[in-house]
């Protein structure tokens, strides 16, 4: 059956009221060292909400402090950031949409100089070298019990799900990218086993009906990885697949010369022929068309419309309704994430409807 952007549809018990995500996106400096939410989370996560999406995904929230991807970024590692989290669920819950959390640990890439990596990999970026200091099987447990902590914690703060950060060159993609990860042991031979050991440590501690899903790199080092790698998952229970980019650099982006979208759009469609759990798409659509034209190009069940959300937070409700939506007009520099008022796209957009 053709698939269209206002379709409702169910991961687990939880209903999804149109096909339109809105994908994890980090919003630097919102916070301090501590992590916890500030007014500014709430009402970015509420507007989105009252914009019409189908489902929201939190940004990056970090299950370690020593996991940070940046040290403003929001926390989900101690009981006392729950209040601040259920501030955002009741908000996004208010306006009737359904938001999960991704729950992350950055690995090598974080902000710490001694950080994890599955294997004693050099990172070498910017003209920077790190080394990552190998996880030992107890380092290992630790941290997958701090994914299960966190999840535990989105479950009380009253998130309908977790997506767990398995891409962007992040701790969990550092596991299932064998140029990173080339360990003798079993979570080497089986490196899916990192992660399938968190999804049966949260699925004892929280209701049936909490979804769990991953944002996956397609290109982990390449496609044939990434199908395997959903393969395996859905294997083990997990309810739907984010598809993303891996570990850059260290990976291998495929397409036919003759897809007009994005390499990773045409990695999460070959994805979505192999599995039958729900397939997230992302990166480059930025108008109505662009989304209408992934669904129906690859067959993936959600479109992920991140820039273009913040532009306009009523992205979806504009889609579904056949109006101008604006669109992120690709700055060289991202002039929202400075002062929301000066974003190209959004001045555009305003000067549009004052026309009209």
């Amino acid at each position: 059956m053709k698939k269209t952007l206002h379709d409702n549809f169910f991961i687990r018990k939880t209903r999804i009221r149109n096909r339109i995500c809105v994908p994890p996106m980090v919003c630097y400096h919102w916070t301090d060292g501590s992590g916890v939410v500030s007014d500014r989370h709430v009402e970015h996560y509420r507007a989105m909400a009252h914009g019409g999406a189908g489902l929201i995904i939190q940004e990056a929230t970090c299950i370690t402090r020593e996991g940070r991807l940046a040290d403003t970024q929001l926390g989900i590692w101690e009981d006392s950031q729950i209040d601040g989290l259920r501030r955002i669920t009741e908000a996004v819950h208010a306006e009737g949409c359904p938001i999960f959390v991704q729950i992350h640990h950055a690995g090598i890439v974080g902000i710490e100089e001694h950080a994890f990596c599955p294997d004693t990999y050099i990172l070498r970026r910017g003209g920077i070298e790190k080394h990552g200091v190998k996880m030992q099987e107890e380092d290992i447990a630790r941290i997958q019990q701090a994914f299960i902590d966190a999840a535990r914690r989105a479950y009380e703060a009253g998130y309908d799900g977790v997506e767990l950060h398995g891409c962007h060159s992040y701790l969990m993609c550092q596991f299932l990218n064998h140029r990173i990860n080339q360990r003798d042991d079993r979570y080497g031979i089986h490196p899916e086993l990192f992660i399938t050991e968190i999804v049966d440590g949260i699925r004892q501690i929280v209701s049936e009906d909490f979804v769990i899903g991953i944002r996956l790199g397609a290109f982990e080092p390449t496609l044939a990885d990434g199908i395997r790698h959903a393969q395996a998952l859905e294997a083990h229970g997990i309810d739907f697949l984010d598809i993303s980019y891996g570990f850059t650099g260290e990976d291998e982006p495929v397409k036919p010369d003759d897809f007009p979208y994005k390499d990773i759009i045409y990695a999460a469609g070959e994805i979505k022929r192999r599995v039958s759990i729900p397939v997230f798409a992302v990166n480059g659509m930025r108008v109505a068309e662009d989304a209408h034209g992934v669904l129906e190009r690859t067959g993936v069940d959600m479109v992920d419309i991140g820039r273009s959300t913040l532009v306009n937070p009523s992205w979806a409700a504009d889609a579904l309704a056949g109006r101008d939506t604006g669109r992120c007009l690709d700055c060289a520099v991202c002039q929202w994430r400075i002062d929301a008022d000066q974003c190209a796209g959004r001045k555009l957009l305003r000067k549009k409807r004052q026309m009209e």
